[in-house]
């Protein structure tokens, strides 16, 4: 048993808050984007924001740093668009590899740092797996509902290049997250099974849907309860929610899952709902007394924030839930590849 499956029975783990939220605050021009080795690339990159662990590491690290020290005990990976899918955009498929290898170095060297501050908290990093921008389980023409832009085997393969290179830069657990099509989620729980038995390696999965509106389902037609089955015939870490919805909005769906799987539960919402400009006003006190009701109703192993959230997201958080005991675990996890 890894360490941070020995830790989730013990505490409530906390999860990092949103990348993009924090650089933002750094404006990076399509300049900072390219930097010396990108200058003259065909395709503008503004707005790519795994390339910045290449181009702009040093920012990359201190966002780690920040929500260390707010608190966390998991960062996640700046490889959210981490796939050669994602990366065609850019013309970028061919720097796949580097990219997530880059940012999973980043984030475990950050945390190797911190955790020898205090060896007694330690502290670990979730290789993030997003959910691509094609989906397999809907067509992307109207006029054509049979037509799909992508196929399982072919995210299959983006995504094990994309683990691969995670599990290389040292990430502790792999997360498939913002899961709006089941399918994709099962080709990337596909790859990361199949990647496990070729290099015998035994690592922890987590998996977080996106609940896409009021009617409680993800983009894809299914409900909470539907999307666990969907995916509990594979040993994972931990099943939750993440994105599109705030914490209150989230507690329903929370309980749905909570009272039907044996793995452990995580939570990151958004930081309350968007605006009327797409901006999240939620401060953090607001966010941490809404999270309050999955403390309270024991719901949760893993705590963290997606859009919108910060480090002071992230501090009123970890504050609040050291307070709980973690929602109590039906069986000795397992992590053996199926």
């Amino acid at each position: 048993m890894s360490k941070i499956e020995e830790l989730l029975s013990q505490k409530i783990l906390i999860l990092d808050g949103a990348m993009g939220t924090m650089l933002q605050e750094y404006k990076f021009s399509e300049e900072d984007f390219r930097g010396k080795r990108f200058a003259d690339w065909p395709v503008s990159l503004k707005g790519n924001n795994d390339l910045l662990s290449i181009t702009q590491p040093e920012a990359i690290a201190t966002i780690h740093r920040k929500y260390f020290e707010a608190g966390a005990d998991i960062v996640e990976t700046n490889t959210f668009s981490g796939t050669t899918i994602a990366m065609a955009d850019y013309k970028m498929e061919e720097l796949v590899y580097e990219l997530n290898y880059e940012s999973a170095r980043i984030a475990k060297e950050v945390a190797q740092e911190i955790t020898a501050e205090n060896p007694q908290k330690p502290r670990f990093v979730a290789g993030a797996i997003g959910p691509t921008n094609k989906t397999a389980s809907m067509s992307p023409d109207v006029n054509d509902p049979g037509f799909r832009a992508i196929s399982f085997e072919e995210l299959k393969v983006a995504y094990k290049q994309q683990a691969k290179a995670l599990i290389d830069g040292g990430v502790d657990v792999l997360l498939v997250e913002t899961v709006f099509d089941t399918l994709n989620a099962k080709a990337a729980l596909f790859a990361i099974d199949e990647l496990k038995e070729e290099l015998n390696v035994d690592i922890p999965v987590m998996v977080s849907g996106t609940i896409t509106d009021a009617s409680g389902r993800t983009l894809s037609g299914q409900t909470a309860e539907a999307f666990l089955i969907s995916i509990s015939h594979i040993p994972l870490l931990s099943i939750g929610f993440n994105c599109a919805l705030g914490a209150k909005q989230l507690t329903p769906h929370l309980e749905a899952v909570a009272r039907n799987t044996e793995f452990g539960v995580s939570a990151y919402p958004n930081a309350g709902l968007p605006n009327a400009f797409g901006e999240y006003d939620q401060d953090a006190q607001e966010m941490s007394n809404q999270i309050c009701e999955y403390l309270e109703k024991g719901l949760v192993n893993i705590l963290g924030g997606c859009c919108g959230t910060t480090p002071k997201h992230i501090k009123a958080i970890a504050e609040i839930a050291k307070d709980y005991q973690p929602r109590k675990l039906k069986r000795t996890l397992q992590t053996q590849s199926i």
